[in-house]
Parts: structure tokens; sequence; C-alpha cells
């Protein structure tokens, strides 16, 4: 069999399984000791975000407005390199660009294979009329993004990128070069307490004039509640670094998404004069048990998922929502409150046992946010980097 290098689409159903097993080879090949950090991505949602045909059918709504190629590299009839290159149609539209990304980037140590695969995907890119490619996302910033360049010592929170740490050398021998970084905090329960204890009275002192009420997520409107949240999400952070909101299909999807892995007592509103202003979701770090599962949730998997996540001891606070005109209030502190300790009669997270909480991720160009958690006390303990390339 020929050593030849070759790059080419994926066509068939087995060509989507070699792409979606590629990262065994790299992370935990036969024979090699196995990356203790790496946690394997759940297939059948994978697959999805691809553009592949999902479990129910058709294809994930982030496509209803995008263009997706997935590519495969080969050597001597082994998979040594694989890609995703996309168009963002909402993306473009919003900020008047020529852009296209790339993403679900895994490779060998081999500056050839990455070059290989990144000329395949920019011809795609140029015949479409693209001047640029950012990247990694998974599809979107919306999704899991960035390439770890620091925080190799730990295993990643769930939803957050992992990768060997030759990827950088590997997207910079090809021209890449670094957009903007992406960090993740940490913050202890011991820290978390002391700083409401501090700043808690004056931030509620502040707005003892308004009709403000924090409350948890009712799971029996868990549909009406994530669309809320969504909502929020999108209102929030108009105007960020790349940000392109969720369209209607797309966060409908999302919601149903995450219906059985959303803790109720995890999700905390912020409502004034009845109108909610903010939100705070938390995830439990489910990467703790899906590195048990193989990538696979049926379908014993999502049982051993939800039975197991007591025993979790850590947690990601994904977004912290305000709307403008509270996104100096303070009020995120409050949220946090609730959220740990509970009150009103609700149950508060600490009962289940967390010992931390990340906070990820946070642009580079977000200094607000970042000079927040520098003054509370938190440290960087991983750092994500988007990279850019002319066309």
């Amino acid at each position: 069999m020929s050593d030849q290098l070759v790059v080419r689409p994926v066509v068939s159903r087995r060509d989507r399984r070699r792409f979606q097993r590629l990262p065994w080879a790299i992370y935990a090949a036969p024979g090699a000791q196995r990356d203790p950090h790496w946690a394997p991505p759940i297939l059948a949602s994978e697959r999805e975000l691809l553009g592949w045909p999902g479990l129910r059918g058709g294809r994930h709504p982030f496509y209803d407005d995008a263009e997706v190629i997935t590519l495969l590299a080969e050597r001597g009839g082994q998979v040594v390199g694989r890609l995703a290159v996309l168009i963002n149609h909402v993306h473009n539209r919003k900020y008047n660009e020529l852009l296209g990304f790339f993403g679900f980037f895994e490779c060998v140590d081999n500056a050839d294979v990455t070059r290989a695969l990144f000329e395949a995907g920019a011809a795609w890119l140029r015949q479409r009329g693209m001047t640029a490619v950012r990247g990694p996302v998974n599809p979107s910033l919306n999704y899991t993004c960035g390439l770890l360049i620091h925080g190799f010592d730990r295993p990643p929170c769930f939803l957050m990128t992992y990768n060997p740490p030759y990827y950088a050398a590997l997207l910079e021998s090809c021209g890449f070069v670094k957009s903007q970084d992406l960090y993740a905090y940490e913050m202890d329960m011991k820290l978390l307490e002391a700083l409401v204890e501090r700043f808690k009275p004056a931030v509620l002192a502040a707005l003892e004039r308004t009709e403000l009420v924090i409350r948890p997520m009712d799971p029996a409107r868990h549909q009406h509640e994530i669309a809320t949240y969504l909502d929020l999400y999108n209102r929030s952070l108009e105007g960020t670094w790349g940000f392109t909101p969720l369209q209607p299909r797309e966060a409908r999807h999302i919601a149903a998404e995450l219906r059985r892995l959303i803790v109720p007592q995890f999700v905390i509103f912020a409502e004034v004069n009845g109108e909610p202003i903010g939100a705070l979701l938390a995830l439990l770090d489910y990467n703790q048990i899906l590195r048990k599962l193989n990538g696979r949730l049926f379908p014993f998997g999502i049982v051993k998922l939800l039975m197991g996540r007591r025993r979790i001891t850590a947690a990601r606070a994904m977004a912290m929502t305000m709307v403008p005109g509270y996104q100096s209030s303070g009020l995120s502190l409050v949220l946090l409150d609730r959220m740990v300790w509970g009150g009103g009669g609700a149950e508060g997270a600490a009962r289940w046992g967390i010992e931390r909480y990340e906070f990820s991720w946070v642009l580079e160009s977000n200094a607000s946010s970042r000079g927040t958690l520098k003054r509370a006390g938190t440290k960087i303990t991983s750092t994500y980097r988007i990279y850019d390339k002319a066309l």
C-alpha cells in the first residue's frame, strides 16, 4: 500500500466512523499510555455538530445557515489527520466579512499532514469567496472552541477543549497567528464564601429600591426557562468579540439537548419588576464520568451519567448573562450566592458536594469580567487560543 499522503472529503459512513475514531489513535493508542486528562467526545452529539444526520434524523440547526466540508488525511491506509472547514453565514452577515472557520482538528505530530489538510480546506473556502479563516471552533463560538495552549497538567471541564501540546506548533507552522485568547478561572468554595460575605450586602443595598427577585429554575417549565436563559444569552453578549446570536431553531435544539444535563439548582435567574435581566448557568463537570464511557451514551452510558452525577466534585459556570444596564451591578455575586447556598426554601448547589467552580471561558478582550475575577482572587488555570490566517 502506498505511503503517499492523501487528503479527501468524507463521503461515506465508513469515512465518518474513521473521522470520529481518530482521537482514540492520538490520545489512547493501543500499546501506549492513555492520556488521563482526555475525555472522549459524545459521538452522537459530535456527529450532529459536524453537520451529519443525527439520531433524530436531519442536520443540526446550526447548518440551516452554514456550510461545511469534512476532510480526512490518510497515509498507508491509516487516518493521520482530520479537519472540518465551515462558512458561518450568520457571522459574515453580522460583521460584513468573508471569513471561513475551521474546527474538529486532530492530527498526528507531522507538519506535512497539517499543511495538506489546511491547504485543502483553504482551497474549498477560496472557491466560495472567503478571504480569511479562523478557528478552532466546533462549529462556532457558541459551542466548544479554542486550542489549549496552557493548562496541560489538568483535565478540562465539561464542554471545554483538550489537545496535545504540539498542536499549537502545527497550526503556527501553517501561518496561523493569534487572534484572541480565552481563559478558564478557578475558584474553590472557601474563596467563594469569603467573597460573598464581603460584597453581597453592598450589592443588595444598591438594588434595594428595585423589585429584585432571585430565583432558581422551575423544572416544571424547563423548555420556557431555557428559552428565557438563551434569550438573555443573546442579548447580553451582543457586542462581544466574534459573537453571533443563536438562531431560534438552534436555541430550541440546545434547550432540548440540555434537558437531561441541567440540574435546576445550578440555574439561577434575576428579575427586576417582573422582567428577566440576568441568569447564571452552571453545568456539572460531566467529564469526570465521560472519561469512562468511551464516547457512547446509549444504551447504558446515559444511565451511568445520570446515576453518577452526585459523585461529581466540580462544576463549570458557563455563562453569567446580564442585559445592558446591569452588567456592572454586582448581581453576578448574588446569583452565585443563591446558586451555591440556596434561599427562599430552595436547596443550594452546596449540598451536591461541589469543591470548586470553573468560570470559562472568558475572552482576553473582556477587561470587565477579567478584572472582576482577578479582584475576586480567582486564578487562571487554562488558556485557549483562537487563530486567524489570511487566505
